[in-house]
């Protein structure tokens, strides 16, 4: 499968919706292609180099695909973007079009079945509620009720501040549970630093 790139300084999870402002040309076209075709493109965190250039930036090895869910021109001219993320991938190999666009050979990575919340859960849930009140994160729209392991961890990867590096970590893996782990390491981690 081959799919457009959008590499951005952030990393997309499933379930989680993120606004971009779209102004140049080749992202502009891809937009239009993908509206047109009802197909999604692929959200790629920048690792080292620029989003803007002539030189491709290095990305991650995983990525995630997101489908426009809403579009408005901006007062300031520029086309405004709601975008959903769908599906993991790795990419494969990637190539730079004429157009500067980069497009990726990628591998849908499988999805494990999500498993119900559990009590040792309830403090990481309080989190996300806490963060849903952050005036950024209200203005998303994100779903406030979470049924799963899953969403639960795809929304703190996401809206947490962590490292991008540690976020494309974990994108990549496949359980939610290893996920909802990792995170509440990197949550004492970060903690560890603040009071160091």
């Amino acid at each position: 499968m081959t799919l457009p790139l959008f590499p951005l300084n952030t990393v997309l999870f499933p379930g989680c919706l993120l606004d971009l402002q779209i102004f140049e040309a080749r992202y502009l076209d891809m937009i239009g292609r993908c509206m047109k075709q009802g197909e999604g493109f692929g959200v790629v965190c920048i690792l080292e180099g620029e989003q803007v250039g002539k030189a491709p930036p290095l990305i991650a090895s995983v990525g995630c695909e997101a489908l426009i869910r809403d579009f408005e021109q901006q007062d300031n001219g520029l086309l405004g973007i709601r975008v959903e993320g769908v599906r993991r991938f790795r990419v494969e190999q990637t190539e730079v079009r004429k157009d500067q666009l980069l497009t990726a050979e990628v591998h849908w990575l499988p999805e494990l079945a999500d498993t119900p919340l559990q009590e040792d859960d309830d403090d990481l849930l309080a989190l996300l509620v806490a963060l849903g009140e952050h005036p950024m994160v209200k203005a998303l729209g994100m779903p406030r009720d979470v049924d799963g392991r899953q969403a639960l961890a795809n929304q703190l990867g996401y809206l947490l501040p962590f490292m991008e590096q540690d976020k494309v970590d974990l994108l990549a893996m496949d359980s939610p549970q290893a996920r909802l782990q990792a995170i509440q390491t990197l949550l004492e981690r970060m903690q560890g630093e603040l009071f160091a």
